[in-house]
């Protein structure tokens, strides 16, 4: 079998920023983004339950955003390390700024987690808000130094 593409990428360079991970699509209008909170393989990640909670977060605040008509997916890295926002559509400027202005939001966040009940989620009890909140506040220095001409690996 082939690598696949984010396999390609030397993990022991990463730092933590957000990269363009592919294009997609007819044209390359489907974008694979790569939120990457965490330096790989240093021995500090996200805690199952604060992902968890980013997560849910995440994800409800950017298809309830103004850039919610071009979010197509959101999810965490299974290695712990940050998340995915897969989007069509969106520019890269358009995408960092859902992207700050989701966990300028999630840093802040003090309501009930949106999704976390037994009937809406498969383990609604692994959250951890106050984690989740230290997670998204320690991310966005980094966001806010980022410009959108250089999101690229």
């Amino acid at each position: 079998m082939e690598r696949i593409a984010s396999f390609c990428v030397d993990h022991t360079k990463l730092l933590p920023g957000m990269y363009l991970s592919r294009q997609d699509g007819p044209n390359g209008e489907i974008l694979t983004w790569d939120i990457r909170m965490k330096r790989p393989n240093q021995g500090q990640y996200l805690s199952p339950a604060a992902a968890h909670t980013l997560e849910h977060m995440f994800a409800t605040y950017a298809r309830n955003s103004a850039y919610s008509h071009g979010v197509v997916y959101v999810g965490p890295m299974g290695c712990l390390t940050g998340f995915y926002l897969v989007t069509i559509g969106l520019n890269g400027g358009e995408a960092l700024e859902l992207v700050r202005s989701a966990f300028s939001w999630m840093a802040s966040y003090e309501g009930e987690i949106p999704g976390a009940s037994a009937e809406e989620c498969g383990n609604y009890l692994m959250m951890d808000p106050i984690a989740a909140r230290a997670e998204a506040a320690a991310m966005l220095p980094v966001l806010n130094a980022l410009d959108a001409d250089h999101l690229r690996y």
